[in-house]
C-alpha cells in the first residue's frame, strides 16, 4: 500500500512537472490561451502621463520625448500572458486583449497608428507602457493587436508605425489632470527608475453667481436683471467634460510596396568613417552605405542587408552588440 501511495505521488509530481514545462513553452512562444487573474480590473484602470527621463537598458540609452512629427518603421512583437493583470509603466492594468502596446519613448498615453507592411492592415492602438527591450523591436503590441494585424502565430512583423497627434494631445491633457508621483518600470528587464511626474498647476476655486429680481422699494425703478449664462459658458474650461479618444478596432486595408530588413551598424557625417567601417563589417556579409539627408546635415549609414528573415537580422544584431555596437538597430525600408 505505502509503495503504491509514494508511486502515485511521484507520478502526480512528475505530471505537475510537465505541465508547468509546457505553460513555460507556450508562454515563450506566445501562443497561450487567455489567462485569467483574480482580482484584477483591466478595464477600469486609470494611469497617469508620462514622458520620463533618459533610462538606460542592457547597454542601450533611450531618450523620451514628446514627438508628434513621429514616424517609424521597424520590427514589431507583441506581449500577452506573462503579463495580463500587471500594472503598466503609467500605472494602469495591463489587458492583453485590450488594443495597448508599448514603446520605448513616446508619451504615455499616446496614440499611434501601426500598419503591417507584409498584408497592408492597419489599426489604431493607445500607449501606455514602455518597450520592448528585446532584438531593437520598435513596438509591443497586445495579443489582440498582434491579431488584428495578422502576425499573433508569427510573433513579429514589419511595421510602420505613426503618431496621432490631435488623439495624442487630447489623451495627454486628460491624463495630466490627475498626474501623481510614479514610477517608471522598465517591467520586461526587471530594472526600475523612480522619477516624480510634474502635478498640473491647480485652477483657481470657482462658485456659480446667480441673479434675481428683487422688489423695490417705494419711488425706485426697476432694473430688469441681466440673463444668467448658457450652462455651457457658465462652465469653466478646466471643467469642461472632454471624452477620451480610445481605439476603434477597425482594421484597415491598404496596398503596401515591398520592404526590406536591414541591420544599420552605424551612422557618420563623414563619409571617410562610414567607409572605414563598411571594410570592418565587410566579412559578415553585404556591407553598404546609404545616404539620409536631415535638416541641413548628410549623413552616411552603414548598413547589412537586404536581410532574408527577421531572425537573421536577431543573429547579426546580436552579434554587433556583442562587439561593441550597441547603437546597432534593425530597420525596414
Amino acid at each position: 500500500m505505502i509503495k503504491r501511495r509514494v508511486s502515485a505521488w511521484i507520478a502526480l509530481a512528475a505530471a505537475g512537472l510537465i505541465v508547468s514545462s509546457c505553460a513555460e513553452l507556450e508562454l515563450a512562444s506566445h501562443t497561450a490561451k487567455q489567462v485569467s487573474i483574480p482580482g484584477t480590473s483591466p478595464s477600469t484602470s486609470q494611469g497617469t502621463y508620462k514622458v520620463g527621463k533618459p533610462y538606460e537598458i542592457r547597454g542601450i540609452w533611450y531618450y523620451p520625448k514628446v514627438d508628434y512629427d513621429y514616424v517609424e518603421t521597424g520590427i514589431a512583437s507583441w506581449y500577452g500572458p506573462g503579463f495580463h493583470g500587471r500594472k503598466t509603466a503609467n500605472g494602469e492594468i495591463y489587458d492583453q486583449y485590450d488594443l495597448t502596446a508599448a514603446h520605448r519613448t513616446l508619451p504615455l498615453p499616446s496614440m499611434v497608428r501601426v500598419t503591417n507592411l507584409g498584408n497592408g492592415r492597419s489599426i489604431v492602438v493607445r500607449l501606455n507602457d514602455r518597450g520592448p527591450f528585446a532584438n531593437n523591436r520598435i513596438i509591443d503590441l497586445s495579443r489582440r493587436s498582434a491579431e488584428l494585424l495578422g502576425f499573433r502565430i508569427q510573433g513579429t512583423a514589419k511595421v510602420k508605425v505613426e503618431i496621432l497627434e490631435e488623439e495624442s494631445r487630447q489623451l495627454a491633457a486628460l491624463a495630466q489632470r490627475g498626474g501623481t508621483q510614479i514610477a517608471q518600470t522598465s517591467r520586461r528587464a526587471g530594472e526600475v527608475a523612480t522619477e516624480p511626474t510634474a502635478s498640473p498647476v491647480k485652477a483657481a476655486p470657482t462658485v456659480t453667481v446667480t441673479e434675481e429680481s428683487l422688489a423695490a422699494p417705494g419711488g425706485t425703478t426697476v432694473v430688469a436683471a441681466r440673463p444668467a449664462p448658457t450652462p455651457d459658458k457658465a462652465v469653466p474650461a478646466a471643467r469642461r467634460t472632454i471624452t477620451a479618444p480610445t481605439p476603434d478596432g477597425v482594421v484597415s486595408q491598404a496596398p503596401v510596396s515591398a520592404s526590406s530588413i536591414f541591420v544599420q551598424a552605424g551612422s557618420f557625417v563623414r563619409v571617410a568613417n562610414a567607409e572605414r567601417l563598411r571594410a570592418r563589417l565587410a566579412s559578415l556579409g553585404q556591407a553598404q552605405i546609404a545616404t539620409a539627408q536631415i535638416g541641413d546635415a548628410q549623413y552616411f549609414r552603414v548598413r547589412l542587408g537586404p536581410l532574408v528573415s527577421v531572425t537573421e537580422a536577431d543573429r547579426l544584431l546580436a552579434t554587433l552588440h556583442g562587439n561593441g555596437f550597441n547603437e546597432a538597430r534593425v530597420i525596414v525600408e
